[in-house]
């Protein structure tokens, strides 16, 4: 009897032993990879892309121990989504409770040189969970773009390029309020009196740092051309900048402004209409924002691509001095056979 009772009792021993080494191979299933991995979850939150992305990025030891343990612990119908990081050192069990908690690893993105709504779309869908066509149409609503203080000419100026900390899976509203509050966080007291000295709204200043920007290959002269720019404000000149032409037309690839786009019927057009136009033709980077508020002081007026082609300008302070830079870079045009 003592002897059938020890054989039950290290049978069970063993047999614990063994479940205890089967359950502890399963819980320190790790991943074959040498350095971070990201795994992503959206939306639709399918669990078998989930398991496709374990074994053809994360390098899974062992996807049915994943599947053991992610039924175990009641994970397989309660996807959430967003963005989780994969180290090297770590094992299931880790990775299944953040997948639970929705646990997420941030993503720094950055977006700059934007032109349109369309490329910023564009852009933004391609960092984060946010439907390209959504953010589009909500920043052609006006109804939306007036919640934040913009119209659907003006709504470009509320994202201020730089590099931003997000969860991957951020919702399109709060994407927005998030903007929205960075745009107030630079349009600090001091910037905003900078702007008052000059007789712009933060919006026209953005406006005018756009016009500096596409006018400007090298980032040196944004301060001297927005000078210029507001000498001409200031004189209640027309602007004649190009840049805005080529907006009006929606084509920037324009390299010759000739007399049939100058009558083209548009508010954006800085030719036929005096002042700002009604909103940024561009994104306008801090570097162009600064440039504005803290413009270079001078006489100049006038500006005309040099005639070397560098992308650098000749300024002048009277229009027949402009019209001597302007002969010059004409007359390079045509031997080079720009129309």
């Amino acid at each position: 009897m003592k002897k059938t009772i020890s054989y039950i009792t290290l049978t069970i021993v063993i047999v614990g032993i063994a479940v205890a080494a089967y359950g502890y191979s399963i819980i320190n299933t790790g991943f074959d990879i040498k350095k971070t991995t990201y795994i992503y979850i959206d939306e639709r939150k399918d669990y078998n892309i989930l398991l496709k992305e374990l074994k053809d990025s994360a390098k899974i030891e062992s996807i049915s121990s994943f599947e053991i343990l992610a039924s175990t612990m009641g994970y397989k119908g309660n996807l959430r989504t967003g963005r989780y990081a994969v180290t090297p050192d770590m094992n299931i069990l880790t990775f299944i409770r953040n997948l639970r908690s929705g646990h997420q690893a941030p993503i720094n993105i950055t977006f700059n040189n934007i032109r349109t709504k369309e490329d910023f779309s564009e852009r933004i869908s391609n960092q984060l969970m946010i439907d390209e066509e959504k953010l589009l149409s909500t920043l052609k609503n006006p109804e939306k773009c007036n919640t934040f203080g913009f119209t659907t000419e003006t709504i470009i100026a509320m994202f201020i390029p730089n590099t931003y900390q997000f969860y991957w899976d951020i919702s399109l509203d709060s994407f927005l309020q998030r903007m929205n509050k960075e745009y107030n966080k630079y349009w600090n007291e001091d910037r905003l009196a900078k702007a008052k000295t000059i007789n712009l709204s933060s919006i026209e200043v953005s406006t005018l740092a756009s016009i500096v920007e596409e006018e400007c290959t090298y980032t040196d002269e944004y301060p001297i051309v927005a000078g210029l720019y507001l000498n001409r404000l200031q004189l209640g000149q027309a602007l004649q900048a190009d840049p805005t032409v080529k907006f009006a037309v929606g084509d920037f690839s324009l390299r010759r402004i000739l007399n049939k786009h100058l009558e083209i019927d548009s508010p954006y057009n800085t030719y036929k209409y005096s002042g700002l136009p009604p909103g940024p033709i561009r994104m306008p980077s801090i570097k162009g924002l600064e440039a504005v508020l803290n413009h270079a002081t001078h006489d100049y007026l006038y500006m005309c691509a040099k005639e070397d082609f560098s992308g650098r300008h000749n300024f002048a302070k009277t229009f027949s001095e402009h019209q001597r830079n302007a002969s010059l870079y004409r007359n390079e045009l045509n031997k080079r056979g720009i129309k």
